[in-house]
């Protein structure tokens, strides 16, 4: 009995060749996604926070962070002139914003709640990035660096301790020349130390230390 060959048969007349599912399952995770506002730019700063991290500073460039928000290139260019300039409204919209310290009834639980703040914020993405450009940014890029973190983080951060300290003056629990600008600078002095030299790395305890064995005995009533 003859032996009949076997025809596979192709998709009905009229219809293209099948696809390959994972060809189309790439083309779909590179695909630009529709979102505007605010969804759009909260996925670009993550890109690039993310690009940043993980390749550093010189490696990251425009067209990586566009493809990484599954967003196309113009949309960036739209917002931002430069590299630098994502960088950092990117770190301007996670890093934490130290205004608002409650009245938490001592000035040792006020002040422990704003290092926590920053704690928690050098282990998130945030943290990360900052150490990355610390350590990599050129002379003139780092000055254009400093000056937002001076102004983002520190001043912010120095006038809320003052408030803190002041509002300890009131309640009798810190002493009135603690309330100066060298002490305001022993918290952000610590936590940027920290970054730099130390990568970040914090003893679960760093908080509670830094204002039981420093702060404390430094602003409060003999």
């Amino acid at each position: 009995m003859p032996v009949e060959s076997v025809v596979f048969a192709g998709p009905p007349s009229g219809e293209s060749e099948p696809r390959c599912p994972v060809r189309v399952a790439r083309e779909v995770l590179v695909r630009p996604v529709r979102r505007r506002g605010k969804e759009l730019e909260n996925a670009i700063f993550a890109a690039a926070l993310d690009q940043l991290t993980s390749g550093g500073y010189a490696r990251l460039t425009m067209e990586g962070v566009a493809a990484a928000a599954r967003t196309g290139k113009a949309a960036l260019y739209r917002r931002w002139a430069s590299k630098m300039e994502l960088v950092i409204d990117a770190l301007d919209s996670t890093l934490p914003r130290p205004h608002g310290v409650p009245d938490l009834g001592s000035a040792r639980a006020e002040l422990l709640q704003l290092i926590e703040l920053f704690t928690g914020a050098i282990g998130s993405s945030a943290g990360a990035a900052l150490h990355v450009l610390m350590g990599e940014l050129s002379q003139q890029q780092a000055e254009v660096f400093k000056g937002f973190i001076v102004q983002r983080v520190m001043e912010p951060t120095k006038d809320t301790i003052l408030d803190i300290l002041r509002r300890g003056v009131e309640r009798g629990d810190v002493r009135p020349g603690a309330v100066s600008p060298l002490v305001a600078d022993v918290i952000p002095a610590m936590l940027l130390f920290r970054v730099k030299v130390h990568e970040g790395e914090m003893a679960p305890d760093f908080a509670v230390r830094l204002v039981d064995d420093v702060l404390v005995p430094l602003i409060r009533q003999s």
